[in-house]
């Protein structure tokens, strides 16, 4: 296998790294000459040693790898790879010997026709100074763009084709990611002269989308399955569907609950409260574009509401999976506690 390293004593630090840059993968399986996996070693880990000015081979190798059964089915480990936000997978026997590296740049994906909107023009004005210079999609989680998370997500799952609705910093956007061709995808643009909400900007795509498409806002990191959100909304014969997390919160105070009479009927000390709340990502039939308002300040909420009162069809999809919304501070702090790891 040309993606491991066997490990010997005279191992140095310079032909690991020689040997991570000939596979071209920024990952390499580290073994010994019985091929027992000894671990693993990855661009993130050289670009960490560096700055730690860290170069003792047997302290930089990751010797406690993330590792499946060379019985595993292929949905298995792409469905675990996805979990864990990486894209290489040492497949080992019962006694820990490599058998080969799974990796998810060697699967060919089928290239679905739906769009993804992502809507990209946000001032991010919670998070400060942080985004004084740039655009809020454009933080590092990790050692990379949550905005470029988000398209490799889609692209994983085969969806290739985005449409970036911008505004705020638009230019360290475009120069970024240009036509997405780095990245495997296409990109086009919608340049918002003013800023016009979670849907306003929809209203400005030309020529118009006419298969159901993703919306989804710039600032979400999220792993889902899309094929089976697209699968629901089709069937579920819907205009829109909205995308919904379940949240708990508990009241800080008891509840009294009481009749008309003044009666007390009960009181709940410090409740919690389980509701769901809109988690930013929608599916819909190109149709409700007749709903949104040209040029003008409209937010998707406010398209569900129409389609409500209207009577016409719109759903729900729940997500289980990992889901965090990049609003504040803390919020960004935790995504990249989350995203930790060996490859990132």
């Amino acid at each position: 296998m040309n993606n491991t390293f066997i490990l010997k004593k005279d191992s140095t630090f310079e032909l690991a790294v020689e040997a991570l840059d000939r596979t071209g993968l920024g990952f390499i399986a580290v073994v010994d000459e019985t091929n027992l996996l000894l671990g693993i070693l990855t661009d993130g880990d050289i670009r960490r040693s560096f700055l730690r000015k860290e170069f003792d081979l047997h302290s930089i190798i990751n010797t406690n790898p993330e590792v499946m059964n060379e019985t595993s089915s292929q949905q298995e480990i792409i469905s675990r790879l996805k979990t864990l936000h990486r894209r290489h997978m040492p497949l080992v026997n019962d006694k820990m010997q490599l058998k080969s590296v799974f990796s998810l740049d060697d699967i060919t994906f089928v290239t679905r026709d739906n769009p993804v909107v992502i809507m990209a023009g946000g001032l991010g004005s919670r998070l400060g100074q942080l985004t004084k210079e740039t655009p809020k999609p454009m933080l590092n989680v990790g050692d990379k763009p949550m905005l470029q998370h988000l398209i490799e997500q889609f692209r994983e799952q085969g969806f290739r084709k985005f449409i970036f609705c911008v505004n705020y910093k638009k230019n360290i956007i475009r120069n970024y990611f240009s036509d997405g061709a780095k990245l495997g995808v296409k990109i086009k643009y919608i340049e918002e002269e003013k800023r016009l909400g979670t849907a306003g900007a929809l209203s400005l795509i030309k020529p118009s989308i006419n298969v159901p498409f993703f919306v989804i806002n710039a600032d979400i990191l999220v792993n889902i399955n899309f094929m089976q959100l697209l699968n629901f909304h089709l069937k579920s014969q819907s205009l829109a569907t909205m995308c919904v997390r379940e949240f708990q919160m508990q009241v800080p105070y008891g509840v009294i609950n009481s009749n008309s009479n003044n009666d007390l009927i009960s009181l709940d000390e410090k409740p919690e409260i389980i509701f769901d709340v809109n988690a930013g990502i929608y599916l819909l039939d190109p149709s409700v574009n007749v709903y949104i308002p040209k040029n003008t300040f409209f937010d998707m909420p406010s398209l569900f509401e129409i389609l409500i009162d209207k009577g016409l069809q719109s759903s729900v999809f729940q997500i289980n999976d990992y889901w965090r919304d990049i609003g504040q501070i803390e919020d960004l702090e935790q995504a990249n506690a989350d995203m930790q790891g060996p490859e990132l």
